[in-house]
């Protein structure tokens, strides 16, 4: 079974924990993660909180701080996206990037880390995408979430190995590369396990992959059978890939920072014939509602 500390910095809270540093009882503390008040993540059916994230959502919490004035850097949070990345570098817009999962670019957009974030983020009650997070993390915040992409994702394994797997059932006493908690992918991935009433100690669950195309390198280099990820990938590194479900890739956006002439100059890129077919030439992305609002703040 996978430990959860994933890196030396990287720390959960356990319910009896967080209760004891709000000072709350731990029945409220159930409370603020099924509103999604708190950061979370649910590890086959346990909850635990990732203590970074819990302190940046304490501080937003506090009174007199001047941060709500101050400029958000120009960084482009959440979760990795190759057809993302190439455009942010495309189109010469200068925004700098840090990718770490699609939980971790919201609490750090809503800290006011960074002027966007990329996610992909499933509400398995609603069936529904990206939304629901993002009202309960930054409601009141002036912000917009846009539509960047659909994307075709599934398992990518080793050339011959989609004769043998169909879905995640087919994992069991196989090698598997995840990513870490919290992320959008390891998400879905969970709640895919549940579904199919599949324990995660059933399969050999390598170290956490903390983006896309190394969760895809690690099938690519033999290390592992299998991981939960994007078609465009498996393609690239002629990979067997089994679809799975097709999710939508929002990114949320300051509505100060979009108004701005660097977040200006991608969004305009979004819409030309250029982005258009790189995005036609890689496999499993659908754009044509990039740049569309889908919610607004």
């Amino acid at each position: 079974m996978m430990n959860t500390d994933t890196s030396p910095t990287e720390r959960y809270l356990t319910v009896p924990e967080l209760a004891e540093l709000l000072r709350i009882k731990e029945r409220k503390v159930y409370d603020l993660a099924a509103s999604g008040a708190v950061p979370c993540s649910k590890v086959t059916g346990k909850l635990l909180f990732p203590e970074q994230a819990v302190r940046r959502w304490l501080e937003r919490g506090q009174t007199g701080s001047a941060q709500g004035h101050a400029a958000r850097p120009a960084v482009f949070l959440g979760s990795h996206d190759p057809l993302l990345d190439w455009a942010l570098r495309q189109s010469e817009c200068g925004i700098a990037t840090f990718f770490d999962g699609s939980q971790d670019g919201l609490d750090r957009f809503a800290a006011r880390e960074g002027v966007a974030a990329g996610l992909h983020m499933f509400d398995a009650d609603a069936g529904a995408w990206n939304v629901a997070a993002v009202e309960a993390a930054v409601s009141g915040v002036s912000a917009v979430l846009l539509g960047f992409a659909k994307r075709r994702r599934g398992l990518v394994v080793k050339p011959g190995l989609e004769t043998q797997i169909s879905g995640v059932a087919d994992l069991v006493g196989r090698t598997m590369t995840p990513r870490q908690p919290g992320a959008g992918t390891r998400t879905l991935f969970d709640h895919l396990l549940r579904e199919a009433d599949i324990l995660p100690d059933t399969i050999g669950l390598r170290p956490v992959a903390r983006s896309e195309a190394d969760a895809v390198l690690d099938v690519a280099t033999g290390a592992s059978d299998a991981t939960f990820g994007l078609e465009a990938l498996a393609a690239q590194h002629h990979l067997g890939f089994v679809p799975l479900i097709e999710e939508n890739f929002d990114l949320l956006v300051s509505r100060r920072a979009y108004f701005e002439p660097p977040m200006q100059r991608f969004i305009a890129f979004l819409r030309s014939d250029g982005f258009a077919s790189h995005a036609a030439a890689l496999r499993g992305y659908d754009v044509s509602e990039a740049g569309s609002v889908r919610w607004n703040g």
